[in-house]
């Protein structure tokens, strides 16, 4: 998949959207303002307020180049084959150690968050899940040892 862009769901690549008209609208004009209003201050050496200001100008305009190319990069995954795990999927895996189910939405890197059960195609547990079929047994090497799953169903979104 390396080699096909960046892939993208299409609410990441919505999400992704949503952010880049806010930093380049709102959060731009109030990064404005707040360099206007350090400066105003005058010697700008020893003024905190106006480095803050251009420390965070930088993060932001760097971040709108990263997003605009994602964007020119991105591939976006439509239709879902409910057959074999594949990006976009939505994943219910039961841990055979803990006996506990667990939902996961298989996405490209640029989307994966791992505190709302979003994962990269790329993560370990991911690379594992690609293809698999709903009933296969998935084991994954983590840093406490072996974790085994049973792929126990796959959805569209």
């Amino acid at each position: 998949m390396a080699d096909e862009g960046i892939v993208l769901t299409p609410e990441g690549l919505q999400k992704l959207k949503d952010e880049l008209e806010e930093l380049k609208t709102v959060k731009r004009s109030e990064l404005a303002a707040r360099l206007k209003t350090a400066i105003s201050y005058g010697d700008l050496k020893e003024n905190s307020e106006y480095h803050s200001a251009k420390d965070d100008q930088a993060f932001m305009e760097t971040r709108i180049l990263t997003i605009e190319n994602i964007l020119r990069k991105a591939r976006v995954v439509e239709s879902i084959d409910t057959s074999t795990v594949q990006v976009g999927s939505v994943v219910t895996l039961h841990d055979l150690e803990f006996d506990e189910k667990i939902d996961y939405r298989i996405v490209g890197p640029a989307e994966a968050d791992v505190a709302d059960n979003k994962i990269s195609y790329e993560s370990p547990l991911g690379q594992a899940l690609m293809g698999q079929s709903i009933g296969s047994k998935i084991t994954v090497n983590a840093p406490m040892g072996e974790i085994t799953y049973e792929l126990l169903d796959i959805k569209a979104v």
